[in-house]
């Protein structure tokens, strides 16, 4: 049995995490280790391992994605200054195997991986 990622314990609130948004597709938290002033976490429901994993059945889940990230920007301010990071797998710094978005916004430098 593959044990679950740390998302999936936020998601189905086995660890406890303040969700910024939710709907039944995804949810937004805060990143515990932030790389700017504003980064949040944009997590699918569905445990994808990574982006190169995702098959045709998920193109409106990824969409989806990138329409809750642009309400966020809206959300908090930042329509004309945000970032989006997606790692692909450990050598592109994935940690987490479950997909997930990385909106980063605000003046602090990005310390992001090479």
């Amino acid at each position: 049995m593959v044990s679950k990622t740390i998302f999936q314990k936020i998601i189905e609130k086995e660890i406890p995490s303040e969700f910024i948004y939710e709907d039944d597709l995804c949810i937004v938290i805060n990143d515990i280790n932030p790389q700017a002033p504003l980064h949040l976490l944009i997590i699918p429901k569905k445990p994808l391992p990574k982006l190169s994993d995702a098959e045709e059945k998920d193109l409106n889940l990824l969409g989806h994605l990138m329409l809750i990230a642009g309400n966020m920007s809206r959300k908090f301010n930042v329509e004309d200054a945000f970032n989006i990071v997606i790692n692909n797998g450990e050598k592109a710094g994935q940690t987490v195997f479950h997909l997930h978005i990385h909106f980063l916004a605000g003046n602090k430098k990005l310390n992001l991986p090479k």
